[in-house]
């Protein structure tokens, strides 16, 4: 039963969510299942795992398996654990728990196509359906993939990057991760010992290629009408983009910032907060399990709770600069 990875900050997790005998749990990024079963070994409660990673369905069996009156599992999107919720007949959640980005079980797997480090095909699909890394490489416009690796990537040479992919895909598809790589790392160098120089433009394609800020956006609002009041909501996340969006709408929905732009609505006039914050910053990993675990040494912290106002109306999902996935979508049909 031992998990394939360390999950990250488990320790403030259990605190954040504080699981009581009776509670339903939702681990909205099942994965390995590492929090999924320190919730259940802290408390006689529930778990459902939702995972759209259909590897992760083998771990969740042997899951079941363990705690096989306890535990659930849904392969999908955590965008739709209303749903899941609603199937399982619940009034709704006691706590849910996000981990974000990308798992190291899926960076180990050439075949995956996450890795500019081991060569495999250029897929980095979560879910394993839908348009690939590839379309995207070889079917977007130069401005399109340089907007992707500026603004999900953060990367300062994105258009040096886009257009040597459009130089060398003129040539032939590309098709591999080293292959990519190698392209991206001669357009845009870096110096020795530093970061490889294609982590920003790998970090921005993927996070495209799974809609990843629009699928968290989604997911905050799901957990949002789905936590009971009371329940707890903790995010631990790896980058700043998806920092920046846990922080903006919990600091919205606990009535801290005014709102106003695309991701942040004008609050309503006497709306009252339907989140309270645990701590208005985040928390960071210790130093010993930062230096044990080396993904563990950007992850922030952010725990909620839910009151008993009503949840705000849905936001808009999507993230200004970048091609929207429906584009990917028109791309790779």
């Amino acid at each position: 039963m031992s998990a394939p990875h360390l999950p990250v900050m488990l320790d403030e997790v259990l605190h954040g969510l504080q699981p009581r005998d009776g509670g339903l749990y939702v681990d909205a990024t099942f994965g390995a299942g590492g929090y999924t079963r320190a919730i259940l070994d802290s408390a006689d409660c529930r778990v459902l795992g939702v995972d759209r990673d259909p590897s992760a369905r083998e771990t969740a069996e042997r899951v079941k398996a363990a705690y096989p009156k306890r535990f659930a599992f849904a392969s999908g999107p955590f965008s739709l654990m209303e749903d899941v919720l609603d199937e399982a007949e619940s009034s709704g959640a006691d706590g849910v728990v996000f981990d974000l980005g990308v798992s190291s079980m899926q960076i180990d797997q050439a075949e995956r196509g996450f890795s500019f480090q081991k060569d495999g095909p250029l897929d980095m699909r979560m879910s394993i359906s839908g348009p690939s890394a590839a379309d995207a490489v070889n079917g977007l416009e130069m401005r399109e993939l340089a907007a992707i690796f500026r603004v999900y990537g953060e990367e300062r040479q994105a258009r040096r990057a886009a257009q040597a992919i459009v130089r060398a895909r003129e040539e032939a598809p590309i098709s591999s991760t080293l292959q990519l790589a190698d392209i991206v790392a001669r357009a845009v160098g870096g110096k020795p010992g530093r970061i490889h120089p294609a982590t920003r433009a790998f970090q921005g394609l993927r996070i495209y290629v799974n809609d990843e800020l629009g699928e968290l956006m989604r997911g905050l609002t799901a957990a949002e009408h789905s936590l009971k009041a009371a329940g707890r909501l903790v995010v631990v996340t790896f980058h700043s983009l998806e920092d920046r969006i846990v922080k903006n709408f919990l600091r919205e929905r606990a009535g801290l910032v005014a709102g106003g732009s695309r991701h942040q609505p004008e609050v309503q006039a006497g709306q009252a907060p339907s989140f309270s914050l645990v701590s208005k910053k985040a928390l960071a990993a210790s130093a010993s399990e930062a230096a044990e675990n080396p993904r563990a040494r950007s992850a922030k912290l952010r725990a909620a709770i839910r009151t008993a106002a009503p949840a705000f109306d849905r936001p808009e999902s999507a993230f200004p600069g970048a091609p929207s996935y429906e584009r990917l979508l028109e791309v790779a049909s």
